[in-house]
């Protein structure tokens, strides 16, 4: 393995040449590889391959075969428009267009099946409708194009489709520029000058990984690498930007930072070295790759000393591309403390590893979700045709960290661990008819003392999400009949009646002697004490009785920090021992859509009062 670049630096040590590191900081060590490292790494590449995380050279060649393709559709479509729109011949023959990729593919880690994110750059003539017009009709011509969609009105307008069985999202953007020529390089910042915001935010992608790929010292290591990290986090349950965890780029970034800290090292050592940087790192100090830069263009930047906004990030992972964002504006207190424990376990299980007392398959094994905690939240999605459930779970899947969140605030919740997979509902559970989505939330409460018993109420942590989710359905014309949400409250020992046997492993029941429970009849709390019995089995889809311990009377309901340490409360919001009056309902809705004035009819009703009883005669985590 090749040592890193050595440029000039303003100091030498010792008479020697100096060395120009990477990164903001210099490194932290420059070893290079002894052998055991190499063989490390060797069994690290071959560990990954049964989950399919490299593809063959056909796969490849047929990749670049349509990438192929592609461009020439682009080239001939673009000098067909400027023809149409009476450039002299000589113009025509040299007005270019080009295909660039970005995301997974372009730094080289997608794995089988992969789709490729793809960016189509055409010159300053070239209007976007043009793009969505007749672009969109030449590529409906070609027989090899399936499954073709327009995304005119989203944040990053998208055209998606299927080229010859290989998925593509194409974005679109126009430079302010004659011609666009085969050599053309996005990373300089005066390109986008004079760009319309759309256009900006379809050039950041490429913008972000080129720089990425730009900073790291040595490619194949890092591409390397990247790949173990990212095989890691999907296995552990970690890696989803929309639930508030971290997405690709994300993952991209915290890899090349470790790899500028240990330039020389390779996949091996830099798998360990991740663990050891990312679980000592104090959030929410941020992680960069280089130094911001101003290019005096205006555009927004993160930087709290500026927007206060930004101070309330809790894990600032920064872009390296002008203009800078926040990769993780999602990650919540939750999500935060998750993959903190992850970066811990992932040092304890690469130590095992590199002493000779574990394999790397240690490092993939998923974890027991569904053994974790002790109480859950079933989220269920459901809609009536095929096509209306597709709609639908996107939606609220986007919407599910305003779930988190809300419970991140009740004062009694410490932890709100949503799984990233989503499972079908059982047929006994739910309407034959029906297509049916469901999503998990561990849940850990408080450790309370002095205390017989404690009334904890979720209506409204609930009632506040649901209203958000029909809410953006109807103001983007989407919801329609037999769409529902449905929020269930589950201890772990009733699992069963919701997921396959093999997911769930049931432990022997504790007697307990007896316990305060909360009558649940709409508004009326009536209190009574009861000994506890063998649990009756609760009628699928139907409630779930009281339980020893924390628990839930029965019931279903339908239902982003800086450079400083934040208070205990989250995102500066005091938590609320319960529920808030009527009076104080408006003033907590946090989506930022502008409100809908109008009522919304919704399938059935969404809010059944949810309360916890807690019996702390019983040491309950």
């Amino acid at each position: 393995v090749p040592p890193f670049p050595i440029t000039s630096h303003n100091t030498t040590l010792g008479g020697q040449q100096p060395r120009k590191h990477y990164g903001i900081t210099s490194s932290i060590s420059l070893a290079f590889p002894r052998e055991i490292d190499h063989i490390y790494t060797q069994k690290l590449t071959e560990a990954m391959k049964p989950f399919g995380v490299f593809e063959g050279e056909d796969e490849l060649s047929h990749r670049l075969a349509v990438l192929g393709k592609l461009n020439s559709f682009v080239k001939e479509w673009i000098a067909e428009i400027s023809e149409s729109k009476n450039l002299p011949p000589s113009a025509v023959a040299n007005v270019g267009g080009k295909i660039f990729t970005f995301g997974s593919y372009r730094l080289g880690v997608h794995t089988k099946g992969a789709d490729i994110d793809a960016l189509c750059v055409a010159p300053r003539h070239v209007e976007r409708t043009d793009f969505f017009s007749s672009f969109f009709e030449k590529l409906k011509r070609h027989d090899e194009i399936k499954d073709l969609r327009a995304v005119e009105d989203a944040f990053v307008p998208v055209i998606k489709f299927k080229f010859d069985g290989i998925e593509i999202d194409l974005l679109f953007a126009r430079l302010a520029l004659q011609s666009i020529p085969d050599n053309l390089d996005l990373r300089g910042d005066s390109l986008l000058r004079n760009l319309d915001i759309r256009c900006i935010r379809s050039l950041n992608g490429c913008r972000v990984t080129d720089e990425i790929l730009y900073l790291v010292p040595n490619k194949e290591n890092f591409r390397l690498t990247l790949r173990a990290i990212k095989l890691w986090a999907k296995r552990r349950g970690i890696y989803s930007n929309m639930l508030g965890f971290l997405g690709g780029v994300s993952w991209a970034m915290l890899v090349a930072r470790t790899c500028q800290l240990y330039p020389n090292a390779v996949a091996a050592t830099l798998v360990h070295k991740f663990f050891l940087v990312f679980s000592k790192w104090e959030w929410p100090n941020p992680v960069l790759l280089k130094q911001p830069e101003d290019s005096n263009l205006n555009l927004p930047v993160w930087d709290p000393r500026v927007n206060p906004s930004d101070r309330y990030h809790l894990m600032p992972i920064i872009t390296p591309a002008y203009p800078q964002q926040n990769s993780t504006y999602n990650v919540s207190t939750s999500t935060r403390t998750i993959m903190s424990e992850e970066f811990r376990n992932g040092l304890t299980v690469t130590d095992e590893i590199l002493q000779g007392k574990a394999d790397w398959s240690k490092l993939f094994e998923p974890p027991n979700f569904f053994q974790k905690y002790k109480h859950y939240i079933v989220l269920t999605a459901s809609a009536s045709t095929e096509d209306n459930h597709l709609e639908w779970i996107g939606l609220v899947e986007s919407k599910i960290r305003v779930l988190v969140g809300n419970l991140e605030r009740n004062e009694y919740i410490t932890l709100a661990h949503v799984n990233p997979q989503s499972f079908p509902g059982s047929k006994e559970n739910h309407n034959e008819n029906e297509f049916v989505s469901m999503w998990f939330i561990g849940i850990s409460f408080k450790k309370l003392d002095n205390s017989d018993c404690v009334n904890i109420d979720l209506t409204y942590d609930i009632q506040s999400f649901t209203d958000t989710v029909y809410r953006q359905a109807s103001n983007i014309n989407m919801l329609k009949d037999g769409m529902t949400i449905e929020a269930t409250h589950v201890k772990k020992k009733q699992l069963h009646h919701y997921l396959p046997p093999e997911l769930v492993q049931r432990k022997k029941k504790v007697k307990k002697k007896s316990l305060v429970v909360f009558i649940v009849k709409f508004n009326t709390l009536k209190p009574i004490t009861t000994p506890v019995a063998k649990p009756p089995t609760p009628p699928a889809g139907n409630t779930i009785p009281t339980v020893v311990g924390r628990s839930v009377i029965p019931r279903i309901t339908s239902f982003s920090p800086g450079l400083t340490e934040l208070p205990n409360s989250v995102n500066g919001a005091p938590k609320r021992p319960h529920s808030p009056s009527l009076e104080d309902l408006p003033k907590r809705h946090k989506d930022t859509e502008v409100l809908s004035s109008c009522k919304i009819h919704r399938p059935r009703n969404p809010l059944q009062l949810i309360n916890l009883s807690v019996d702390h005669s019983y040491n309950l985590v």
